[in-house]
């Protein structure tokens, strides 16, 4: 009898030893996302985290709170930093001043599409790989389609039908706001709907995708498809840079390869989810409005300070500028 006991026992605490190092090979990341759950940008980001437990063979478990239920917005990039956060997803522009490389690709460069704005926004990043990260390990970067203007209270074809508008905007495109003569209102977008639907503000720049990925089709009533100063927002991916380092050499590379390939989607999503935005925003009874040629030429005209702001605000630091500018316009030219 004792023996058998002796060998249960035996055997049990094998087991369980056993168990036990299974669990301490475990490696448990938290990802923080501000976007809502049902964003399709959110649930990109949630299934980059199921593809990485796929492809570790569940070495990697990640926790994942979308929604901002972990840090906000604004706190996302120091919640990494700090470690409240393993992961992170928001958005540079939340951070005026802190990415001055990064920065110049949220300028009013007229782009298309987000694809493009997502392969640009990648690109500045591995040619110049500014210092600005030193302080995390950047996983990728993704970027929206063309960010144009909508309106409430009326719509708006010339600068002088701008002019005084309270306008939701952040980073470079608030600058644009300003240069364009309307008035820039700092605020994050899952702020924005209630802010225009109260009337604190008049109206937001932001991307089409935004009139049902936010609904604010249900609050705006006009767009104008201010495409030749069209901007785009930067969004960040980024790990806490201690535990980047401890994890293994091949985690590490399974890591990167996803983090290629998600990026990609993320641009696609950003295209797809415009012309779901452009659907949302007419069902909902919304205008488009175009700017006629020599408008646009003076909102052209009207935007270029920005772009030297940008060049003499960061005249300073260890890169030079407009090579980053003249790098993007080649980046843009790209198919």
């Amino acid at each position: 009898m004792k023996k058998h006991l002796l060998t249960l026992t035996a055997f049990l605490l094998l087991t369980f030893g056993m168990a036990s190092m299974a669990c301490a090979d475990v490696v448990k990341l938290t990802y923080s996302n501000f976007f809502p759950p049902t964003h399709i940008q959110s649930q990109l980001a949630e299934q980059w985290c199921r593809e990485v437990e796929k492809r570790t063979d569940g070495k990697i478990q990640i926790d994942y709170f979308p929604g901002g239920t972990l840090t906000k917005a604004k706190q996302c990039y120091d919640g990494v930093v700090e470690g409240i956060s393993d992961m992170g997803l928001s958005v540079l522009a939340y951070s005026r001043g802190r990415f001055p490389v990064m920065a110049a690709v949220d300028l009013p460069l007229g782009y298309t599409l987000g694809t493009q704005a997502t392969r640009v926004a990648n690109a500045v990043y591995n040619n110049f790989q500014p210092r600005e990260f030193q302080d995390v390990q950047p996983m990728y970067f993704h970027a929206h389609g063309p960010g144009v203007l909508f309106t409430t209270p009326k719509p708006v074809t010339s600068l002088a039908d701008l002019h005084g508008m309270k306008i939701r905007s952040t980073g470079n495109s608030a600058k644009l706001v300003k240069a364009l003569g309307g008035t820039p209102v700092a605020q994050s977008m899952p702020t924005s709907y209630q802010s225009l639907h109260k009337g604190v503000v008049d109206g937001s720049m932001n991307p089409v995708e935004s009139t049902k990925g936010w609904k604010l089709a249900e609050v705006v009533k006009f767009g104008t498809r201010s495409y030749p100063v069209a901007y785009t927002t930067t969004f960040f991916v980024v790990m806490n840079k201690d535990k980047w380092a401890s994890l293994d050499d091949d985690t590490r590379k399974i890591i990167t390869e996803i983090n290629a390939e998600w990026a990609i989607k993320h641009g696609k999503a950003w295209d797809e989810a415009d012309d779901a935005g452009k659907a949302f925003f007419l069902e909902k009874g919304g205008q488009f409005v175009d700017l006629d040629e020599q408008e646009a030429i003076k909102w052209v005209e009207a935007a270029k300070p920005v772009i030297q702001e940008y060049y003499d605000t960061v005249s300073g630091n260890d890169f030079d500028s407009k090579a980053v500018v003249e790098f993007i316009h080649a980046e843009m030219q790209k198919e």
